[in-house]
């Protein structure tokens, strides 16, 4: 019988928010009792397994300046004495700011960093942005070739990581082309490595950080080349007519992730419970212009509420919907249904460092519509097709361009939801308004912010494009 042999497996992690389709991961070392926490959010917490595993923090790794959600690798590494992993790639506009309190070190493509038995190699991955980056992750305590890689928004199942974010949602315009190229470049990287590797994705199906992810946590390789269509493409022009066709609108939120990521932020605070308010305190915030969002469902908003309020109906969708049409400097109230709706939405606002200012519940509603409530008019299809042929009201199409590209209704004009706000004085108030998406939450919240604007004259229409098609009438398309 030979000597006993130690086996110091690697840890691998992943916390995973539903609310944002995002994930993070911390690998760790055994034996050594070291982690390293990937792109963390603000709210993310790993005690648990630290605790569990008596593990230490030794870095925090940000694969790129995120768009879609409020970074915590700041005040995880600072919590934790740990030091930050930061791109070095980008140039100035994307170099992290960061503090004289911060352990910082800036890594470049091919660097490697050992963590007891781990090892993790540094692919500098641009297309998505500039500075991205992509890690390698060898288990040493099995062997010495790569296992998986840690992709940030560079590779995802199914998908890959959009090249348009840079020009629609950071402004740097006629960057979307010279992007999209540097992400197959970035792609052609991948050709070396074997097809056993796992892919470990930033993101899972609903994130805006791509067109079409798959639902599944991690992939291999080997199956994405198969069957991902970015990996189908093998010369630079057909891939990039791909990759920019269809890509779904920003939310207008990422512009300020942006910034904040890069710049370094405070998160808002986090408090066990949100502060309560009254029927007439949230009487007075709507009388001063400020937002207060009713969280209940489309039907229930459509047939009665509160003039001046914005539906955002409480949900998985809800951080996009609310970083699509809320403003982060206009004071923020939230009408929820139970004490523990209003803690799930604050902490989900959180994540895109938007401040709740106040809660009130079911009590403050009742009382606020008792004195004062409206509904909005609903038409189904039979009805709206009768009203569209003989002139009808104005048509208003609130879906992303894909979506409006691919099939709409007759005489509708297109506003994109993120949109609207900024586009109401290119509204006529004198006429009615038939506000439709595709299926009908979203064309509940832009009716609620064009019934806030002082259009009086707006209904939606019920079950949207789902709804038109089902009833078998007609779709228009843009001639080919």
């Amino acid at each position: 019988m030979g000597p006993e042999v130690s086996y110091w497996p690697m840890l691998l992690e992943r916390y995973y928010d539903d609310s944002l389709a995002q994930a993070s991961y911390l690998i760790a070392c055994e034996r050594s009792r070291e982690a390293v926490v990937f792109d963390p959010n603000v709210l993310a917490t790993f005690q648990t397994t630290l605790s569990c595993h008596r593990l230490k923090i030794r870095y925090v790794a940000e694969s790129h300046i995120h768009a879609d959600y409020l970074s915590g690798g700041r005040e995880l590494a600072r919590q934790h004495k740990a030091t930050l992993l930061l791109s070095a790639h980008g140039g100035r506009d994307w170099t992290y700011v960061t503090s004289p309190m911060d352990s910082v070190r800036l890594i470049r493509d091919r660097d490697s960093i050992i963590v007891g038995m781990v090892r993790i190699d540094v692919m500098h991955t641009p297309g998505h942005t500039p500075e991205h980056l992509s890690f390698l992750i060898t288990d040493l305590a099995t062997g010495d070739r790569p296992m998986g890689l840690i992709s940030g928004d560079f590779v995802f199942v199914g998908d890959v990581g959009r090249p348009d974010l840079l020009e629609k949602a950071a402004k740097v315009a006629g960057t979307m082309e010279s992007s999209a190229r540097e992400l197959f470049a970035s792609l052609q990287r991948l050709n070396a490595l074997p097809d056993y590797l796992q892919i470990w994705p930033g993101h899972g199906a609903g994130s805006a950080c791509g067109k079409a992810l798959g639902a599944v946590p991690s992939s291999t390789l080997g199956y994405e080349r198969l069957f991902n269509p970015a990996l189908q493409h093998k010369d630079e022009k057909s891939f990039v007519q791909w990759v920019l066709a269809d890509q779904p609108e920003p939310p207008p939120y990422f512009a300020i992730m942006k910034q904040r990521n890069r710049d370094g932020w405070t998160r808002v605070s986090a408090t066990d419970s949100a502060k309560a308010v009254d029927a007439t305190a949230l009487r007075a915030a709507l009388d001063r212009g400020e937002q207060v969002v009713d969280l209940r469902g489309s039907r229930d908003y459509l047939a009665a509420h509160v003039p001046g309020t914005i539906n955002i109906p409480f949900g998985n969708s809800l951080v996009t919907y609310a970083g699509t049409v809320l403003r982060y400097d206009v004071p923020l109230y939230l009408l929820a249904t139970s004490p523990e709706q209003a803690l799930t939405v604050e902490r989900r606002l959180a994540l895109i460092g938007m401040e709740v200012h106040g809660v009130a519940g079911r009590e403050a509603l009742d009382a606020l519509m008792a004195k004062h409530k409206v509904p909005t008019r609903i038409v189904d299809a039979a009805t709206l097709s009768q009203q569209l042929s003989t002139n009808g009201p104005r048509l208003l199409d609130v879906r992303g361009r894909s979506e409006w590209n691919s099939g709409r209704l007759p005489k509708a004009r297109h506003i994109y939801l993120g949109d609207l706000s900024a586009q109401l004085s290119t509204l006529s108030r004198s006429e009615p308004i038939v506000v439709y998406c595709q299926s009908g939450t979203r064309s509940s919240i832009a009716a609620s912010l064009l019934h806030r604007a002082g259009f009086t004259d707006v209904a939606t229409f019920s079950g949207g494009v789902d709804a038109w098609v089902k009833a078998d009438l007609p779709l228009e398309k843009d001639d080919k």
